[in-house]
Formats: C-alpha cells, structure tokens, sequence
C-alpha cells in the first residue's frame, strides 16, 4: 500500500514538474512557431498552433534590414566583458566576507543587495548626464560597465555563499606552507570553488545578455546589443508579429543553446555545498 502511494505520488510529481516546465517553455515555443509564419497567419484568430504554411521570409527579411553579427559581437562582448569584470572583481570582496568577517559584514551584504531594488529609471538621468561628460555614451565599455555594477550584488552575494562552504583549514594551511594572500585566493581558493564560480558566471552572462533598460537608454548605434536589434522591429508604422519573432529567435538562440549545454554545470554550481 505504501509502495502504491509513493509510486503516485512521483508519477503526480513527474506530471506537474513536466506541466510547469512546458508553461515556462510555451512563450518561446510560440515565438519560434510565430517566426515562420506570415504576418496575416500570425494575427490569425483563432490562432494556428502547428497547421500553417511555415516559411523563412521573415528571416530573410530581417537579415537583409539589420546587421545581425554586428549586434550580436556586441552582446558578447557587453556580456562577456561585464560578467568577467564582475567576477574579478567580487573574488577578493567575498574573499574577505566569507573569511575575514567584520561586524558590518552582513549589513554590507544586505546593503549591496538592496541596490537591486532600486528603480533603474530613478538613477537614469545622473547616469545619462556622467556617460555624456566621459564619452561612454553609446558605447561598448560603458555598457560593460554599467551591466557590470549592476550584476555586482548578486555576483557578491552568490559567491559569498559558495566561499562559505570551503574549510577554512585548508586556507591556513595554505598559509602555513608560507602562502601569500594572491597565491591563497589564485591557487587555492579559486580552484576549489569552481563548480559556484562557473555557475555564476553563466548565471550573470545570461542577466547581462537579457540587460534591456539600460542597453535602450545608452545606445544609439554603435554599441546596440540584441536586445536593442529586438526593440527595432516595433515601430510607428505597426507591430509586425512575425519578423518580430524572427528577430527574438535569433536574439534568444545563442544563449538557449548556451544553457542547454551548460546546464548540468549550471545546477551542479547552484547546488555546490548544499549536502555535507
């Protein structure tokens, strides 16, 4: 008997864990479906769901209007520099929280992490105004910059806890062999807190590369990423559904196959030190 309610109750888990997962995935599923359809199917009600005449127009079209690689190289540089940066800079900084505590440690933390709550439109203009005085306006590094310092909280925060979890003996015995503070944190520390360092990368690549109200605000031209590709298909002249989708594919493609072949690092990381 209990064997039978313990089969139901995996099968019952199984199910809804497979429901939950497909209303997550069923928006990029749609827009994928949509980007092969023409305009006229795409506004269709009732709405088609797979019988339609699929087609790549709208992939030509946007190829043929926007320079893909050109946004995408900027994606990749935006993401990559901002999460690199980042987690250089965070490593000492959760170094020195996770071992070197102080009294206001934790109002340090929760400090940090109360940024993140405030409203990005609140600090706009005065960052608008000090991008304009240094030249970074529309540009790659200050882009970099600006997605680096606001990611920098959770960065701080996530490897914070993953340091938690490493022994402190191992580090003074470091120490004892004669080891300086660099050496500690590049040879010893850093090598065993791979798994949490590789998921926070992967994590904040992915936030960076979905930056959007700040990619809108301080670009123009030059240094647009995809998310500024995606906001150029909405226009005044009408929203046009199918190349709008076809443009969010192709934004969304590098970083879901990204994550797919990632994502056993991913959750490895995410659950580094949760089991003693």
């Amino acid at each position: 008997m209990a064997r039978a309610i313990t089969t139901k109750r995996k099968i019952g888990y199984t199910v809804a864990a497979w429901t939950i997962g497909f209303l997550i995935f069923f928006p990029i599923l749609w827009t994928i479906l949509t980007s092969f359809k023409t305009e006229a199917q795409a506004i269709s009600y009732p709405p088609v769901f797979m019988f339609f005449d699929w087609t790549t127009e709208n992939y030509g079209v946007v190829m043929e209007r926007s320079n893909y690689a050109r946004f995408l190289w900027n994606s990749i540089f935006i993401a990559g520099g901002s999460t690199l940066l980042g987690v250089i800079i965070a490593i000492p900084a959760a170094w020195s929280m996770a071992f070197v505590p102080s009294k206001r440690t934790k109002d340090i933390l929760l400090w940090m992490l109360s940024t993140k709550m405030l409203p990005a439109v609140g600090v706009l203009y005065p960052i608008y105004l000090i991008f304009i005085e240094l030249g970074l306006l529309d540009s790659v590094l200050g882009l970099t910059i600006i997605i680096m310092l606001i990611n920098l909280p959770i960065i701080v925060w996530m490897l914070y806890t993953y340091f938690r979890e490493i022994p402190v003996d191992i580090l003074e015995a470091a120490r004892m062999d004669g080891a300086s503070l660099r050496s500690e944190i590049i040879y010893v520390l850093t090598p065993m807190a791979i798994p949490g360092i590789a998921s926070t990368l992967l994590l904040n690549f992915i936030l960076a590369w979905n930056e959007a109200f700040w990619t809108l605000n301080l670009t123009a031209a030059k240094a647009a990423p995809l998310t500024a590709f995606i906001a150029s298909y909405s226009s005044p002249e009408g929203l046009f559904y199918a190349k709008l989708s076809a443009a969010s594919t192709m934004a969304i493609a590098p970083i879901l196959i990204l994550g797919w072949f990632s994502q056993k690092q991913l959750v490895r990381g995410l659950t580094f030190g949760a089991v003693k």
